[in-house]
This record gives structure tokens, C-alpha cells and sequence, in this order.
């Protein structure tokens, strides 16, 4: 059977929810899910398996149960596109489904089961989330009713758990729901006043402060998982003048403060941004650039991504750095390392390696290094690992200095301060030579946020 979203979408007005219209996609091996907890008339789960270019949905009165004891039932209502594994928020009240959506969990799943067509076969299948694991059988016994039982596997019968804040962006029920009125022209977003909201803060293309503000909005959803629980560094520019600020300012919402002793430095307060009031916030104060840290806040000496910058000498041709970006992917590859591809917004791309974690900052700094090391002895005519003008003549430096403890790089979906208000954006490596370094901007960046994430196994790969 073809499969459609005709009914979703008669089901919904697109001017009042902000839900996505969507389309059906081409089908990957890599098939994502989502559970989404939703406080509509009645509250449930809501479990969404991707198949044949769309989310099968199915929803769960009592959501999903680690007892092989319990028989949960489970209702399957139409499908979903696929970009609704990314909706949080609030559904109007009198629209249909009309309440608060948080994304409960989310990862990829595998079909157990042979034969796969959500109609009148028992299916089994595997979840590889962020809480839950392991497999799971959906059971038909009348039409669009179904019964989901947990196999006995290694997660069997542990404690089911019942978390009070999404997976993805770290709010609260309430926080989704109390950020729902906003007025824009008054200069008030996510219940924080924003001051001169037409500052202008980009000339080509025009962009005002208030234009930054609401693009952060859009694309939280998307950068938040990147941010989450990562000291950060912003670059502030208030009156022409650019700076980094990276310690903790109590009067700002939304974010949280670490101590932290750095080298020879006293204890100083770092933070972290905790939700999209944490975002606003620095956009609110002028810092428009957001930095990351390569490990979390609760596991702060194991870092667990790793990015190289490429940065051509002036005069390189771009098929250069590009050549050079496919170099690099070759020893990445070689050593069984699976590696994601983002412009810099400046004048390189950015090669970014997710692991599990490294036992210390020097190995992980020694290891980086090590990468760029190999580059440059096999093709020393073409790459350097010496930040120095002189020695980079000429050249591409390959840099690994990011991946030291304190060091920070740019983060995904984030505003540079570039003459082009560009965008660090996630690219698939096919776009390698489709996009520049430089080549997105804010409105193209908003569009892709329609199209599938290039970057979504980012956060399930263990290496």
C-alpha cells in the first residue's frame, strides 16, 4: 500500500498549529522513532515508527512498559510525515489533538519481524533510544487495535521510567507550554523583553536583532542536542566591537553555573545553556555566536566530540579545501571512524567526530593531533599542523587545536559574525561540492529545517 498523508493533514489547519505539513519521503536503512508525550483531551504516548517514507503513529494510553508482564495497548492512528519527530510544542486548543507535545525519546529501530505492513501482522522490533532499549512486539487483535508487549531481552522487566522533561530541548510541561505567547512587535519573545529588537546587527542582508532572535527560535529544536549540558563561549558584538564571553552572568535566564578551575586560573563560573530561554537570553545581551565545549558538563574530562577545522591559506582554491575535506574523511574512514561534514560560516568546513567518550583530555588532544599529524606527512606539500602564517603558506592547516580542554568550536546552527550572517550548518557529505564554506545564510538555513536532518544518527553512533 502507497503510503499518504492526505489524512493528516485534512485532519489540521496549518495556519493555527504549528505542527509540520510535510510529505512522504524516500525510504533509508536507517529508519528513525520518536515517542512523544502529549497532554491532549486525554494524555498519552504517542510511539512513531518511520516505514516507507513516514511515521507510523500509534498511541499509547499508559506508553510503553520494560515488564514482559504488562500488555499495553496501543491505537494506530494516521500517519506522520516524517519532520514531526522534531515537533515540541503546543497544539492550539479546538485544533485537533489541541494540547502540549514533548519529545519523549528518540533514536532508530529495526524491524525483527520478515513481513512489515502495520495492518494485520504481529511485528517485532528493536528500539535504540535514549531511554528506551531493547524489543518489543505490537500484537493485532481488531482493526487499528494492538497490543505492545516487552520480549525478554537484557532490559527486560528493569524499572520503567517516567521522566518529567524532553529529551531533546530539557523542558518541563510547563516551560513548552508557558512559551506559547509571544509578540513579536512589541519586541517580547518566550516571555523575555527584548531591548532595540530592530537593532540592525547585519547590513547584507538586512538582518535586525529581533530577525536573530526568532531564527534562534526556529532552529532550537535542532541545536539544542548540541548544546545540552556543554559549557559554552559566545562571541557578543553591542556596539561594532566583537568579544568572547564565557562566564556565568546571574541576571540571565535559562542557564546554569559551574565552577570550574582552568589551567593556572582561579575557580571561575562557567555555565551552560539550559533551555531556549538560556539562547534568547544571550541573543537579548548581543552575543550572537555560540561556542561548545567537546564534553559535558557531567563528565567533563571525557570529551566526546572531536572537530577539525580546515583553513586554507588565502588564495587556496576551494577545490582544495575540498579535496582536503575528502583527504581527511579517508583517514577517518581508514581507522573505522564515522564522521560528520559542517560548513564553518567562514572559509573552511568542519569535520566532526562523535565518540562515546575518551578517558582523558591528553588522549584525546594526542589522538586529534595524531589525525592531523598523518595528513600532513603524507601530503606535506598540501597540509600543515602549524597555526603560524608563515608555515601555513600556501597550505590548508588541519586544525586539531579545538579538541584541547577549554577549547571550543563553533556550534551547529549557529550565526557567525561574518559579513554574510552565514550559518555553521550540518551538511551531508554528497553536498560536499554543492555547498560553500560559507554558502548558507540564515533564510536558507530555516528552509532546510524542512528537509531530513544529515546529522540525525549523530548522537547513536559508539565508537
Amino acid at each position: 500500500m502507497k503510503e499518504t498523508l492526505e489524512k493528516y493533514q485534512k485532519k489540521r489547519n496549518f495556519k493555527k498549529t504549528l505542527e509540520p505539513i510535510g510529505k512522504v519521503q524516500k525510504s533509508r536503512k536507517k529508519r528513525v522513532f520518536v515517542i512523544q508525550h502529549h497532554w491532549a483531551r486525554k494524555e498519552h504516548y504517542d510511539l512513531r515508527l518511520e516505514w516507507n517514507g513516514v511515521l507510523k503513529s500509534f498511541a499509547v494510553p499508559k506508553g510503553l512498559s520494560f515488564s514482559t508482564h504488562e500488555k499495553r495497548l496501543a491505537i494506530l492512528v494516521e500517519d506522520h510525515p516524517i519532520a514531526y519527530r522534531n515537533f515540541e510544542g503546543v497544539i492550539p486548543k479546538g485544533e485537533y489533538g489541541g494540547g502540549t507535545v514533548m519529545i519523549y525519546d528518540e533514536g532508530y529501530w529495526e524491524p525483527v519481524s520478515k513481513e512489515v505492513d502495520f495492518s494485520s501482522h504481529e511485528l517485532k522490533f528493536i528500539l535504540f533510544g535514549r531511554r528506551y532499549k531493547g524489543m518489543w512486539t505490537l500484537v493485532p487483535f481488531k482493526e487499528n487495535y494492538w497490543l505492545l508487549i516487552k520480549e525478554k531481552d537484557e532490559f527486560a522487566n528493569m524499572k520503567t521510567p517516567r521522566f518529567l522533561f524532553s529529551v531533546r530541548t530539557g523542558r518541563t510541561k510547563k516551560e513548552i507550554s508557558e512559551k506559547l505567547e509571544t509578540s513579536y512587535s512589541k519586541g517580547i519573545v518566550e516571555g523575555i523583553s527584548i531591548s532595540n529588537p530592530d537593532k540592525t546587527v547585519f547590513s547584507h542582508p538586512a538582518l535586525a536583532k529581533l530577525d536573530l532572535v526568532k531564527y534562534y527560535q526556529k532552529v532550537f529544536l535542532r541545536m539544542f542536542p548540541y548544546l545540552e549540558n556543554r559549557l559554552v563561549s559566545t562571541v557578543r558584538c553591542p556596539d561594532g566591537v566583537s568579544f568572547y564571553k564565557k562566564h556565568f552572568e546571574s541576571t540571565h535566564k535559562g542557564m546554569k553555573k559551574v565552577l570550574l578551575r582552568k589551567d593556572s586560573e582561579k575557580r571561575r563560573d562557567y555555565y551552560y545553556i539550559r533551555n531556549i530561554e538560556g539562547v534568547i537570553s544571550e541573543v537579548q545581551m548581543n552575543g550572537y555566536e555560540f561556542h561548545l565545549w567537546g564534553s559535558r558538563v557531567k563528565r567533563m574530562n571525557h570529551p566526546d566530540i572531536m572537530v577539525f577545522d580546515l583553513d586554507p591559506d588565502e588564495g587556496l582554491s576551494l577545490q582544495k579545501v575540498r579535496d582536503g575535506v575528502r583527504d581527511l574523511k579517508s583517514i577517518l574512514d581508514q581507522l573505522g571512524l564515522v564522521s560528520f561534514l559542517k560548513t564553518s560560516g567562514g572559509k573552511g568546513y568542519h569535520v566532526v567526530v562523535p565518540f562515546t567518550s575518551f578517558s582523558s583530555w591528553k588522549s584525546f588532544t594526542d589522538f586529534s593531533y595524531k589525525v592531523a599529524k598523518l595528513m600532513e606527512s603524507k601530503w606535506p606539500l598540501k597540509y600543515t599542523t602549524q597555526m603560524s602564517k608563515k608555515m601555513r603558506k600556501g597550505k590548508i592547516f588541519v586544525d586539531w587545536m579545538r579538541n584541547k580542554k577549554g577549547s571550543t568550536s563553533v556550534a551547529p546552527y549557529s550565526v557567525r559574525l561574518k559579513k554574510k550572517a552565514s550559518v555553521s550548518m550540518p551538511i551531508s557529505w554528497r553536498e560536499l561540492d554543492k555547498v560553500k564554506p560559507d554558502g548558507i545564510g540564515i533564510s536558507e538555513a530555516l528552509e532546510r529545517l524542512k528537509r531530513r536532518d544529515p546529522w540525525e544518527m549523530f548522537f547513536f553512533i559508539h565508537q
